[in-house]
């Protein structure tokens, strides 16, 4: 039996680990956080996922095993954070080189490393291959990005289709094998800088078409005019999809990875660059709009204001690059100390008004900011309807008297 290390076990490690493990093949998941291996080993996962508790079971009864040591291994797959650097836009793979070196250490000639975490067009070459011949250790490089979502992260693992960019065929085959013990869809072999290419313009692509999206709402607010009438119109049309606006783009993928073209490449991706510009601008367009309806309605500081969502889509408990985390940094302390905020989905205290009660939440405040379209407020909305409304996300639809973006 195969035997693969999954190096990184967060959101996108470990379901890829306990599904390997669940089907077949021996795991050993390894992560430097010693907090999340005793979590793991003491059966605890540190975050919620639509069937992630069964089959963390399955991967447990399979003799899966959590640990912070690298291994031995015939395959190595490593998820790694991937942010960009603030200043360039490019790439900072220092956890993927890390883990990369971690590897080389231990393991034996012919291994394959595959890389799963979002890189940079170029990386694989640049950053990645140079440490291999560092180290002189003749190894397999290849990249099968990450294709899931959180809140469907175990359906997308089995029907997602996929793509390994690998050296020669034989590896590529041989990868291939491995994600076929779960993937149900297509999976496409191609070289190492095509994968990488391929999953960054992915994104790229969605990040542009909710720029549009969200260029539109401040457009028909300038003219009068309701965004959400004028998409519902327009989609009308056979070959028009445009998507909902929205008060910005959070997530690990969306939000960071048309930086990376950007960085690599800053005099060919003005539109992309535009485009990212546009929905990081979202948080700001949303903080007028809030002082705007308080002068309105003669609500006159921030205690009275509340933000409905932390996380940066609905129905899961992942916050990161949220647009509400990124519309508290712009607030002044004062401001940020003031508003209060409430999300059903996240247990941690990120902030100092941060609720843990939806009823004890409303009765402190006037103005309900919608910013993420929970199916719990949808559920609970009769709690809210005496409230000034502004719904950033258009989802309390049977509220006539609201604000819109």
């Amino acid at each position: 039996m195969r035997i693969i290390n999954v190096i990184g076990l967060g959101y996108i490690g470990l379901p890829t680990a306990l599904m390997l493990s669940a089907n077949g093949n021996r795991v050993i998941g390894t992560d430097f956080n010693i907090d999340i291996i005793n979590g793991l080993n003491n059966r605890n996962i540190d975050f919620k996922e639509n069937g992630l508790e069964d089959l963390f079971q399955k991967a447990i009864d399979s003799g899966i095993i959590f640990t912070q040591s690298y291994v031995k291994a015939d395959y190595y797959i490593i998820a790694v954070p991937t942010p960009y650097m603030k200043e360039s836009k490019q790439i900072d793979s220092k956890h993927v080189e890390e883990a990369v070196r971690m590897v080389l250490n231990i393991c034996e000639m012919g291994s394959v490393i595959i890389i799963e975490s979002t890189i940079s067009p170029g990386t694989i070459d640049r950053f990645i291959r140079p440490i291999c011949s560092e180290f002189g250790t003749e190894v397999h490089l290849v990249h099968a990005p990450e294709r899931i979502i959180p809140g469907n992260m175990i359906f997308e693992l089995e029907n997602n289709a996929r793509t390994i960019g690998a050296d020669t065929v034989e590896i590529g085959l041989r990868v291939k094998s491995i994600y076929e013990s779960f993937c149900k869809s297509s999976i496409e072999l191609t070289d190492v800088k095509t994968a990488e290419m391929s999953k960054v313009v992915e994104n790229t692509y969605r990040d542009i078409n909710i720029a549009f999206a969200n260029e539109l709402a401040k457009i028909c607010r300038a003219s009068g005019v309701d965004v959400y009438e004028i998409i519902r119109i327009a989609n009308l049309h056979p070959r028009v999809n445009i998507l909902q606006p929205g008060p910005g783009v959070g997530g690990h993928c969306i939000s960071v990875d048309p930086w990376f073209l950007v960085g690599d490449f800053p005099e060919l991706t003005n539109l992309i660059s535009t485009a990212r510009e546009t929905n990081d601008s979202m948080p700001r367009y949303v903080y007028n709009r809030i002082v705007e309806i308080m002068k309105i309605n003669n609500v006159f500081d921030f205690t009275k204001v509340g933000l409905y969502g932390l996380t940066y889509k609905e129905d899961v408990d992942d916050v990161r690059e949220s647009p509400t985390l990124q519309f508290m940094d712009i607030l002044s302390e004062k401001e940020k100390n003031s508003i209060a905020v409430y999300d059903p989905m996240v247990n941690v205290q990120l902030y100092r008004n941060q609720y843990n009660n939806f009823g004890e939440f409303l009765n402190e405040i006037e103005l309900l900011v919608v910013m993420v379209g929970h199916n719990h407020i949808k559920v609970n909305s009769e709690m809210v309807k005496n409230k000034i409304i502004y719904d950033t996300r258009n989802i309390l639809n049977h509220i006539q008297h609201k604000y819109t973006l």
